[in-house]
């Protein structure tokens, strides 16, 4: 039987063989965030699959969900999640064909699209925030939580994300 072997472990082997020794560090780090998004989205989206909804969509919920109201303008969605304005139309599209959200116009200016989350919006985003609780969140794959956090905000406030 072959020994299986760390692709990330021989890339930056490689990178070292090949005089990029400088960046060899960072390419295996990159490369192993990346790998572990993959690894956790892949948790996630089980979790979220038996109750029909994808992490975008699935934030979208929990947000409006948070809100005293239950609703948010479409603009504001987009800013909080950090996510693109399509982005955020096709999801709450999605979520008002699923009949989790209902988009309107507010009175005051008829420019200001709302999302609102409806009653079934509630229980979905209750039912899913349980399974990734209970598949994902409490048993993230490491034990020091706290201190990979704290570094990964390194990473986003040297990327200029906003973390204080």
């Amino acid at each position: 039987m072959l020994a299986r072997m760390d692709p990330i472990r021989e890339a930056h082997r490689q990178w070292i063989a090949h005089g990029w020794a400088d960046a060899a560090d960072g390419m295996a780090l990159v490369t192993s965030l990346v790998r572990v998004h993959q690894l956790v989205m892949e948790r996630v989206d089980a979790a979220l699959r038996p109750h029909d909804l994808s992490f975008a969509r699935y934030e979208v919920l929990r947000l409006l969900s948070f809100t005293q109201d239950g609703q948010l303008p479409m603009a504001k969605l987009g800013s909080r999640l950090q996510v693109h304005p399509a982005s955020v139309t096709s999801a709450v599209a999605r979520l008002e064909k699923q009949g989790f959200v209902r988009r309107s116009r507010t009175a005051d200016d008829g420019r200001v699209v709302l999302a609102a989350i409806t009653a079934t919006g509630r229980e979905a985003v209750e039912a899913a925030t349980i399974s990734l609780n209970s598949e994902v969140f409490e048993k993230p794959g490491i034990e020091d939580v706290h201190g990979l956090t704290a570094l990964l905000t390194q990473v986003r406030a040297a990327s200029g994300d906003t973390v204080g």
